[in-house]
């Protein structure tokens, strides 16, 4: 089953790093996301190495998208222009933006939209292994003080793509902005908290 819930980002900001422009981010570990499908409403939780799999794998692709989409990356993995920080707390990633990619509008309008406040999630796209390769991958848990609802929690999971969304799911996030070095896009240093 392919997964595309937007959840928000922890942290995330543009900035300048070895004169080029970067992204980092962070998506949380064990933070509640509802997803509504259809008019069916559902929470989900991923849980800390649940991405072991594909980020320990140095030939696996993990892409850094606008929007889920494929036609518009901004970095990779395998590209060398995407490196991730998986903690107990959440998974970090730091995308540089290569050389002459920041050209692109879809690259501009990305780094742009994130110094306005206006993309403030991440949303990763994976799948969940059958079953019969790994029986535990996820399973149903009350939530804690409404035994009726249950959360969906994702133990193990296959990583494709981590990509940038206006909607997250959480209602409190930050971002940052930095100088990036980029024309049109920021003349200084300014910090946004989104509530």
């Amino acid at each position: 089953m392919e997964c595309r819930a937007i959840w928000a980002a922890q942290s995330l900001e543009v900035r300048q790093q070895g004169g080029r422009p970067t992204i980092l981010g962070r998506f949380p570990y064990k933070a509640l996301a509802v997803l509504a499908d259809r008019g069916t409403v559902r929470k989900e939780t991923i849980l800390p190495g649940a991405f072991d799999f594909t980020l320990k794998d140095p030939d696996r692709e993990v892409n850094l998208l606008v929007g889920h989409s494929f036609d518009r990356p901004l970095a990779s993995k395998r590209s060398n222009t995407m490196e991730f920080n998986d903690t107990e707390d959440f998974l970090e990633f730091i995308a540089t933006i290569p050389e002459g990619a920041e050209r692109a509008t879809h690259v501009t309008d990305a780094l742009a939209m994130v110094g306005a406040g206006l993309i403030k999630g991440v949303s990763p796209g994976f799948r969940v292994p059958p079953k019969d390769v790994v029986p535990d991958a996820e399973r149903l848990v009350p939530e804690p003080g409404n035994p009726g609802v249950m959360i969906r929690e994702l133990s193990a999971l296959l990583l494709y793509e981590l990509s940038l969304v206006t909607r997250p799911a959480y209602e409190a996030s930050e971002a940052e902005l930095r100088a990036v070095g980029c024309a049109n896009i920021c003349t200084k240093p300014q910090r946004i908290i989104l509530p």
